[in-house]
């Protein structure tokens, strides 16, 4: 197997993807988690690519939030559209990867994803409450590179 599937396992995923949909039930914000082997390109610069492939800008307020990691390159980054970018403290979203990050070095990825996905929830909440014609605009599923 490669370090890809190694990184978590079938219920680890189901676990972050039952995070997401949790997350999503109360805001019209979107969270997507994506998973690659390598990449040599700066996190942010690749998570940056990885968002505009899985069509991440073309939410109706701008309100996407990738979660991405490269495994065997052990890089990570968070990336929130501008719509929710422009609301959140500066420094959310750095809480949020050290809130990750922490974990990881744990040997607990899941979890990490999973707690920072929850207060990711909550701040979209905050900014973008559920309405009842919203739709969910974006899989759920973990994405794999």
């Amino acid at each position: 197997m490669s370090k890809v599937e190694d990184f978590l396992t079938q219920a680890q995923e189901q676990d972050i993807i039952k995070a997401i949909k949790v997350a999503e039930k109360n805001t019209s914000g979107e969270i997507r988690v994506h998973i690659e082997k390598t990449t040599s390109k700066p996190p942010m610069d690749r998570a940056l690519e990885v968002f505009y492939l899985l069509e991440m800008e073309k939410t109706e307020q701008r309100n996407g939030v990738l979660f991405y990691v490269a495994v065997e390159s052990k890089k990570f980054a968070i990336i929130g559209d501008e719509g929710i970018n422009s609301l959140v403290p500066e420094n959310f979203w750095d809480s949020e990867k050290e809130l990750v990050l922490s974990h990881f070095v744990n040997g607990q990825a899941s979890l990490g994803l999973q707690l920072a996905i929850k207060e990711v929830g909550e701040k979209l909440k905050d900014f973008f409450p559920y309405l009842s014609n919203d739709k969910n605009e974006l899989s759920d599923e973990i994405s794999k590179g």
